[in-house]
């Protein structure tokens, strides 16, 4: 395992791929029409339930390595279009950011206890919670990406080496 000081570089740079990652999702959902934001699809939700679960579980991890454990989900229905679920995710993405901005090396290494839906408590290290919410985002948008895919608006290539070619 690398150094903590380098693990807080890494982590970082693979939040802001997060973040351009999402954007791209956000965008290529703007290009559909307003009704089919909410339309449910066999087996799969709706588009607009599968972007606020996403933007909501980056909201609660961030809200369990603050110290809360959080009881409420947030529901679809408060957000009827995507300006107002893209208003409340960038506000989310500031505070992830700001966040990340003041992580320290040891503090990877502290222990995450909340108390789950079920009213259960879960401990993990930071640096494992940081990852897994990422990688938690990567399967929704895959989800929203086939559901945009078949409306015939691909989001195009989200590969992480992708989000570095085009910062070049």
């Amino acid at each position: 395992m690398c150094d903590a000081s380098r693990m807080i570089d890494q982590i970082r740079a693979l939040y802001a791929y997060n973040a351009w990652a999402n954007g791209r999702i956000l965008d290529t959902a703007a290009l559909l029409d307003r009704d089919a934001f909410p339309v449910q699809h066999a087996g799969a939700g709706s588009l607009r339930d599968i972007l606020v679960h996403t933007a909501w579980a980056q909201w609660i991890w961030l809200q369990r390595w603050q110290g809360a454990s959080p009881s409420e989900r947030w529901d679809a229905a408060d957000f009827p279009d995507l300006a107002t679920l893209r208003s409340r995710w960038a506000e989310v993405e500031s505070e992830t950011a700001r966040f990340l901005t003041h992580l320290d090396a040891h503090e990877l290494e502290r222990t995450v206890s909340y108390v789950n839906f079920g009213g259960e408590t879960w401990s993990y290290l930071l640096w494992q919670a940081l990852l897994h919410q990422v990688n938690h985002a990567t399967q929704h948008r895959s989800e929203a990406a086939l559901l945009l895919t078949a409306a015939g608006h691909s989001p195009g290539n989200l590969d992480f080496l992708v989000y570095f070619d085009e910062l070049k």
